[in-house]
C-alpha cells in the first residue's frame, strides 16, 4: 500500500478537486465551474462521499477556464479517485420497496489504477450500508468486469430500439387515443407538480424501478442546473396521458434532433422517459411518439428487453435493436430481508448456501415461500443450491435463469430438481426494468 495515498470522506473544501477527479475519470473536460461545485454541494452527502488523495502528486494550480475554480492540493494532496452513495428505495417483485445503498460517481484516475483504491472505498461503503440496515446495494455499471468481485450481479437489462417510422406500418390517420383518454403537452412546472405522485404509482408496478428525489425532478425539468459547462440542460418536450377519468397514467419526455436534407425532413425523436401505469397509457404514448410530424426515426431510449414497442408496430422489423446490455446491478446485504420482501408465484421450500468472501451476507438460509408470503431464516439443513452472493443478486428480481447459471457452473445444484424449483419460485412473467441512471 502506498503510504502517500489516503482514502477518506471528503470535506466541503475538497469538492472542487473531487469534481475535477470525477471529470478526469469520466473523460470529461477537467474544467470545474463554481456553479457545478455549488450544485454538487447541494446534492451530495459528504459523510457518504469518499475520495482518494495522493500527497505526492503535483497539481496544476490556477483557474480552470473562465469562471472556473482553483484545483489546488489539499492537506492530503490531489484527489485521484471518487466514490459516493446515497439512500434509495428499490422496488422488488410484488411491489414492495426495500432500502438500498445506491453507489455512484465511481472513478479512479488513469494515473492511479491497480492500487486498490476502489476496493478500499467500496469496502468502507458496503460495511457502513450493512450497519445502517440497507438490504441491498445498487449501481449502474459503466464496465461489466468491475463489480462482480464486490458481490454485485446484473439484475436488470435494457434494450434500445431505433424505429424507421415510414416502415412502422401505423395508421397515418391517428388523431389520439381510442380509449377515451387523451395526450396533452405539459410545462416543466406541471411535470414537477404531478410527476412525483405519478412516479410513486408507477414504481410500485415495476420490479427494478428506483425512487426519485425532489432534486431529480428539479434537474429533469430545468429548475436546477447541474452547473457542468459541457452538459448544458436542453428543455425536452413533455406530454401527459390522462385516462377517461382524468387520472394521470402516463408521462413522456423527448427531444428532437433536427435535420433537413433538400428541404425534406429527416428528424430523429429521442425518448428520454416514457412511463405508464396502464397498458392503454403505454400504447397511447408510443402511438403519439410515432405519429409526430416530420419525424423519420424514433430512438426508444433504454427500455426493458420485453417492452411492447416492437410488437405495437404493423411491421416489427421496422424497430432495429441498437443496444442490449446489462443495467442495474444488485449486491445483497441482508439475504433474509430481501427474500422475505418479494412475492412468489408458487409454494416451495429451498435451502440456499450463499457464499460471500467479503463476509457481509454469507450463510445458509431456508426460504419457505408461498403466494401469500414468505419466510427466510438461517438453517443448518443441507443446501439445495450453492451460489455466490453476486449470483443471488442477478437472480433476485426474477430476470436471470437459475438453470442457465447451473449450466454455466456459477450455481451448484446440490439436490436433484432444486434448480427447477428455484426457477419456478424466482422467475417473473415480465422482466424487471430500471428506467433511471444514477
Amino acid at each position: 500500500m502506498n503510504p502517500g495515498l489516503t482514502v477518506r470522506t471528503i470535506t466541503e473544501s475538497d469538492v472542487p478537486d473531487w469534481c475535477r477527479a470525477l471529470h478526469v475519470g469520466f473523460l470529461r473536460r477537467p474544467t470545474v465551474s463554481k456553479e457545478e461545485v455549488e450544485t454538487r454541494l447541494g446534492g451530495i452527502d459528504l459523510a457518504r462521499t469518499q475520495g482518494a488523495f495522493d500527497a505526492g502528486s503535483v497539481s496544476v494550480n490556477g483557474v480552470n477556464g473562465a469562471g472556473g475554480v482553483n484545483s489546488a492540493d489539499g492537506a492530503d494532496g490531489r484527489c485521484v479517485a471518487t466514490f459516493r452513495s446515497f439512500a434509495q428505495q428499490l422496488t422488488v417483485v410484488g411491489g414492495a420497496a426495500v432500502p438500498a445503498d445506491a453507489v455512484s460517481n465511481v472513478t479512479v484516475s488513469p494515473t492511479h489504477r491497480r492500487r486498490g483504491l476502489l476496493t478500499r472505498m467500496m469496502d468502507t461503503d458496503l460495511r457502513l450500508a450493512k450497519e445502517r440496515g440497507d438490504a441491498v446495494a445498487t449501481l449502474v455499471s459503466a464496465e461489466y468486469p468491475i463489480y462482480g468481485r464486490y458481490g454485485f450481479g446484473p439484475a436488470t437489462w435494457i434494450t434500445e430500439w431505433e424505429v424507421d417510422v415510414a416502415r412502422a406500418g401505423l395508421d397515418g390517420r391517428y388523431t389520439g387515443p381510442a380509449d377515451g383518454g387523451r395526450v396533452d403537452f405539459a410545462t416543466p412546472e406541471t411535470v414537477r407538480g404531478l410527476g412525483p405522485a405519478f412516479h410513486e404509482r408507477f414504481r410500485a408496478t415495476r420490479p427494478g424501478a428506483v425512487s426519485r428525489s425532489e432534486r431529480w425532478w428539479r434537474m429533469e425539468t430545468g429548475d436546477l442546473s447541474n452547473g457542468a459547462a459541457d452538459e448544458p440542460w436542453k428543455e425536452p418536450f413533455f406530454a401527459v396521458y390522462r385516462g377517461p377519468d382524468g387520472t394521470v397514467d402516463g408521462l413522456l419526455s423527448y427531444e428532437v434532433n433536427e435535420r433537413w436534407d433538400g428541404k425534406l425532413p429527416d428528424n430523429t425523436l429521442v425518448v428520454r422517459h416514457l412511463l405508464a401505469t396502464s397498458p392503454a397509457a403505454e400504447r397511447a404514448l408510443w402511438h403519439f411518439v410515432l405519429s409526430v410530424d416530420w419525424i423519420s426515426t424514433v430512438r426508444s431510449g433504454h427500455r426493458a428487453p420485453d417492452d411492447v414497442l416492437p410488437l405495437l408496430l404493423g411491421d416489427p422489423r421496422a424497430a432495429r435493436v441498437t443496444t442490449h446490455a446489462d443495467y442495474l446491478w444488485l449486491r445483497p446485504l441482508d439475504v433474509p430481508r430481501l427474500l422475505q420482501a418479494r412475492t412468489y408465484a408458487a409454494s416451495a421450500a429451498l435451502v440456499l448456501d450463499v457464499r460471500d468472501p467479503a463476509g457481509l451476507a454469507p450463510g445458509r438460509y431456508l426460504l419457505d415461500a408461498t403466494p401469500t408470503g414468505a419466510t427466510c431464516a438461517p438453517t443448518t439443513r443441507s443446501p439445495d443450491l450453492t451460489l455466490d452472493v453476486a449470483e443471488l443478486g442477478a437472480l433476485y428480481l426474477g430476470d436471470e435463469s437459475v438453470q442457465r447459471l447451473v449450466a454455466l457452473g456459477r450455481v451448484q445444484e446440490e439436490q436433484a430438481g432444486a434448480a427447477a424449483t428455484a426457477e419456478a419460485l424466482l422467475r417473473t412473467g415480465r422482466r424487471p426494468w430500471c428506467p433511471d441512471v444514477f
